[in-house]
């Protein structure tokens, strides 16, 4: 008898099911195509997510801008592009970070009569609804080649500097942080980075123009709140234009202007911005103020309802000053915390301190270190401390303090934080921290 033998020819693992639905398709055409038909917003919710987390991070920005609000798409651009990457700081928006950080990014790396401004200008509709805060901790100059090239057959003159200068301007960003309604912090340092072996002084050049552009942007930057401005070489005339553009700003909490170069004139003309502004935090840490300087801040310091924090660290303040201070302090009812260390201060000062922590209840932290107070002017603090209820920090290290007067004033003060301690735990505050 004959036998037949019927082959199959099938694919035992196909199945209906792995026939994507038409919705799916859909999705992953509209995926395909989102540089050319943006369609996001039409769709469903749940259909959107699916779409966005197809997107490739590499689509342009005027595409995804304005579109996109899905945390999860920003989260991937954020990861592909830094590996550290700390929501916290950017008020836990990955939008935000990335916008931030990306426009950072072009102004670090911006070079004037190099780099095409529209670079940054045509950023401005993309990020101005994200960026709140801007820290560029390097301003880089023009590049000096084609200027040699202009001027190589110059003598080395007075005209020669004056057109170095000329080159030497940074980029204005007047255009750009007017233009940002949300900007509240602008953290900026006018300098190279890591320039290794082309070093030059001419690297880290704040000039005149620089400081009257920025003067006049962070005059009209109504909504910030805290402005840096550190280790920029920033002198006494160029203090006098900042101060005198920010002594009615409406926002402006706190300045940091440490690591500079402002001597006397330039702390006279901040002790009149403390008493003209809403000003809450002053830091000149590591400049050059001299005691007329000191006595200025205190004078400021005196006729001040708002100032809460004052960093002289790393001056050279002396008695005169010191004592100065001290006596503002008599009447002032606003700072919480002194920095005063390192401005060779001795017995004098320790005795208006004393009057101080006698009558003082708004001071919380006092910082003495690396001055020359001696037992005297340690016993002079001790004394003064007999009554005080509300300072929790005195650092006397390396005051020349008697080991015996430190350990009584550590007493007192750490009792007092104990007592603030337990009265916050008593009376939880309903504030933000």
């Amino acid at each position: 008898s004959l036998y037949t033998r019927r082959c199959i020819t099938e694919d035992p693992s196909w199945s209906l099911v792995t026939v994507p639905p038409l919705t799916e398709l859909c999705l992953q055409h509209i995926a395909h195509n989102f540089e050319n038909n943006p369609i996001l917003n039409y769709l469903l919710p749940k259909h959107q997510k699916k779409v966005v987390d197809r997107l490739s991070t590499s689509l342009p920005l005027t595409v995804t801008a304005n579109i996109v609000s899905h945390e999860d798409y920003w989260k991937r651009c954020c990861m592909e592009r830094w590996q550290v990457c700390d929501v916290s700081n950017y008020g836990d928006s990955w939008k935000r970070m990335f916008f931030e950080r990306h426009l950072e990014n072009i102004l670090k790396f911006f070079i004037p009569n190099t780099t095409d401004p529209q670079q940054v200008l045509e950023l401005i509709p993309l990020c101005k609804g994200y960026v709140r805060k801007l820290e560029i901790d390097q301003f880089l100059p023009p590049l000096r080649v084609d200027q040699q090239e202009e001027i190589n057959d110059l003598s080395d003159t007075e005209e020669d500097a004056e057109l170095g200068e000329v080159y030497m301007h940074h980029y204005d960003l007047r255009d750009l942080i007017t233009a940002l309604p949300h900007l509240q912090e602008l953290h900026l340092t006018y300098g190279v980075k890591s320039c290794g072996m082309n070093f030059e002084w001419s690297l880290f050049n704040f000039t005149e123009l620089d400081c009257s552009n920025l003067a006049a942007a962070v005059k009209m930057c109504r909504n910030l709140k805290v402005f840096k401005l550190t280790r920029s070489k920033v002198d006494d005339d160029k203090i006098k234009v900042l101060a005198r553009n920010l002594q009615h700003h409406p926002c402006l909490s706190e300045l940091d202007l440490s690591h500079n170069l402002i001597r006397d004139p330039g702390a006279q003309a901040l002790g009149k911005l403390i008493s003209l502004s809403k000003l809450e935090t002053l830091n000149l840490c590591n400049n050059q103020v001299c005691y007329l300087g000191a006595q200025a801040l205190a004078q400021g310091l005196a006729e001040s309802s708002t100032l809460t924090s004052l960093n002289l660290r790393l001056n050279f303040v002396e008695d005169k000053g010191g004592e100065a201070i001290g006596r503002a302090l008599l009447t002032n009812t606003s700072l919480k915390f002194l920095h005063l260390e390192s401005n060779n201060l001795s017995e004098p000062t320790a005795a208006v301190f004393s009057q101080v922590l006698a009558q003082n209840t708004t001071l919380t932290s006092i910082s003495f270190s690396c001055n020359h107070l001696g037992l005297d002017g340690g016993k002079q603090l001790l004394k003064g401390l007999a009554n005080n209820k509300t300072l929790t920090e005195l650092d006397l290290r390396h005051a020349e303090v008697e080991q015996e007067t430190d350990f009584l004033i550590h007493e007192i003060v750490w009792a007092n934080r104990e007592a603030v301690r337990l009265g916050s735990l008593q009376h939880p505050t309903t504030e933000p921290l």
